[in-house]
């Protein structure tokens, strides 16, 4: 039954959760390996016991997966079994006691706001309708510490006002409001004036689904410019403007918007909302770069610094 149940829990994972098709997907692969684990074990999947489950953790250390791989399958383990034992598919929870591996979390890459300068300018320098649609792409994902695929699914619609403001549909359909700067205003409207040349010939069949996006492709089967297309487009705008295209990526470039933004005095709970961050912890990781301000902070204004 157990292919059964994890098709129960994903189906409950899409609905109640929102997870997203790669979630969904890496869920699966990771239930799959544990089952086909515990069955070198003479064990079941519905029927694991914690016993069991700390020996299919231990093979993974010895087969060389990385600590991080090991904690993702045990959260895949752990949601698994709180899902059967609320179901009353089982009578307690195996992976409740387990603990998983101790991994630091790494610190995001870091571009300074020179860096950003330097892409900025490399864009504008960019002809024709590519540089137009790269500098328009660039300058919205840094205006609104996009997502790469929120960026690239905005809607023609979302810039049919004259707000300065986007809303934009995020993780879980989770939707947050966007504001977004004149710079970004500016190269949108710019790109606009050739945004038809991006788009599939008039009697294609995939015309209709392109021109709904704000950045449409000509090519591509969703009808909008691929995720891999746009990182593409930036390491070839990082490697003009001097910086290693290694360094240089979306997730990056969002990391620079919550980076710089937090080292200019912006506060945590608003870079949350901004990013669309569901837990606050999660945005937390930035709080390397506030360091040396809030010491500053606390030096100048303590009234127990000012006594020293």
């Amino acid at each position: 039954m157990s292919e059964r149940s994890v098709a129960l829990f994903l189906d409950m994972m899409a609905a109640e959760r929102g997870a997203a098709q790669n979630t969904l997907a890496a869920y699966a692969r990771d239930l799959e390996d544990a089952s086909a684990r515990l069955q070198s074990l003479g064990a079941g999947l519905e029927d694991a016991q914690t016993r069991d489950l700390e020996a299919i953790l231990a093979g993974l250390a010895r087969d060389g997966l990385s600590p991080a791989t090991s904690a993702r399958r045990l959260s895949a383990l752990k949601r698994y079994y709180r899902f059967l034992l609320k179901e009353g598919l089982r009578g307690d929870d195996p992976a409740g006691p387990l603990s998983g591996p101790g991994k630091a979390r790494p610190l995001p890459k870091i571009l300074s706001e020179a860096d950003v300068d330097a892409l900025f300018e490399a864009a504008e320098a960019m002809e024709d309708e590519a540089g137009l649609r790269a500098r328009a792409l660039l300058e919205v994902l840094y205006a609104g510490g996009l997502r790469v695929s929120e960026l690239v699914t905005l809607p023609l619609a979302a810039f049919a006002r004259a707000e300065r403001c986007l809303i934009v549909k995020g993780k879980g359909g989770k939707e947050r409001l966007v504001p977004l700067t004149d710079a970004a205003m500016e190269a949108v409207a710019a790109y606009k004036t050739v945004r038809a040349g991006h788009l599939p010939g008039k009697v294609a069949a995939s015309r209709k689904a392109a021109e709904r996006y704000l950045f449409p492709s000509r090519t591509a089967k969703d009808g909008h410019l691929t995720r891999e297309r746009f990182a593409q487009v930036l390491k070839e705008i990082a490697a003009a403007a001097g910086l290693d295209p290694d360094r240089v990526s979306p997730h990056v470039v969002r990391h620079a918007f919550a980076t710089h933004l937090l080292a200019n005095g912006a506060d945590l709970r608003s870079v949350q909302m901004l990013l669309g961050h569901a837990d606050v912890s999660t945005t937390q990781i930035y709080t390397h770069v506030l360091e040396e301000r809030l010491t500053a902070l606390v030096n100048d204004a303590h009234p127990m610094a000012r006594k020293d």
